[in-house]
């Protein structure tokens, strides 16, 4: 099918009403002023309409091609940028590059990194999908992300590149106001199953669902982020370990008591992960400055 309005003829109706006339607007486009002129003619032609009210001496854009251009120039705007991105991708830039981070990781460091990205103006559409636990890895393995920032257990061998990102430190907090905040020595096992406990649920698609420091408690709450977590446990609705970096906060304004147990988490590394066939620009540009980041300070 063949249609009338041709970016062609886009262009020549862009540059007469930006010149002002047909042959400035030819002298812009290097062609000579009758090429134009045939060009508009055929299109009116095509679409049975003028376009341009030619009484004057400016030539002047009808109602009806005042609607041909406006919409024409987001038209010739989306070509452009389709352009630039066909240019850019066989340059080695990916269109699209999916980051998945888990909900220990802040946003603000890697807020820093994209910002940093964004000043390169590069045409790559980033995208930020939250996991949890085992979530990254299989972000990773079923293609949902590119990079994945705050896996931990064990490390697939062969096909990922890992870096680490530091060690993660936990502390087992309660409310200002739970019951546990006043307990004197070390709270055992017993003493926390007598109360609610708050954990983040594994947000893997396919592979084994994890979980983190879970016990026998008498009522289990999952949320879907640590953030989530530590507010849940700052309101007294339950109990459990929580990051360091991410508790800070609430132990220094005394919403969040830290209270020694008998059954401590000892500290985890923390990886990002990328497959090794990942080569695009984008992904190695994420990746070289990844390590240096400081994702876990508070």
């Amino acid at each position: 099918m063949r249609h009338a309005v041709t970016l062609d003829a886009l262009r020549v109706l862009e540059a007469i009403q930006t010149k002002g006339s047909f042959a400035a607007a030819a002298d812009s486009l290097f062609k000579v002023p009758s090429a134009l002129t045939y060009t508009i003619s055929k299109l009116e032609a095509d679409l049975g309409v003028a376009l341009f009210d030619r009484k004057g001496q400016r030539a002047a854009l009808t109602p009806a091609g005042k609607l041909v251009l406006d919409e024409g120039v987001e038209l010739l705007q989306a070509t452009n940028e389709l352009e630039a991105r066909v240019r850019q991708l066989e340059s080695g830039w990916e269109s699209k590059l999916i980051i998945a981070k888990d909900t220990v990781i802040p946003d603000e460091p890697l807020l820093a990194l994209i910002a940093q990205f964004c000043a390169l103006d590069k045409h790559v559409e980033i995208t930020i999908i939250e996991e949890a636990l085992g979530g990254g890895w299989d972000a990773l393995q079923t293609k949902r992300a590119d990079i994945a920032l705050g896996v931990t257990g064990e490390l697939p061998k062969g096909q990922y590149q890992v870096s680490q990102l530091g060690n993660l430190e936990f502390v087992f907090a309660v409310s200002a106001s739970h019951p546990l905040a006043d307990f004197i020595g070390l709270i055992e096992g017993h003493h926390i199953r007598k109360y609610p406990y708050i954990v983040v649920a594994d947000s893997s698609r396919t592979l084994p669902g994890r979980s983190s420091g879970v016990f026998d408690n008498k009522q289990l709450i999952r949320v879907s982020n640590m953030q989530s977590k530590a507010r849940a446990q700052a309101a007294g609705i339950g109990i459990g370990f929580l990051p360091l970096h991410i508790a800070q906060p609430f132990l220094d304004n005394g919403t969040l008591v830290a209270k020694p147990t008998s059954l401590p988490r000892p500290p985890i590394p923390i990886y990002s992960a990328k497959e090794k066939s990942k080569t695009g620009k984008a992904t190695q540009w994420f990746w070289e400055r990844i390590s240096q980041q400081h994702w876990l300070r508070f």
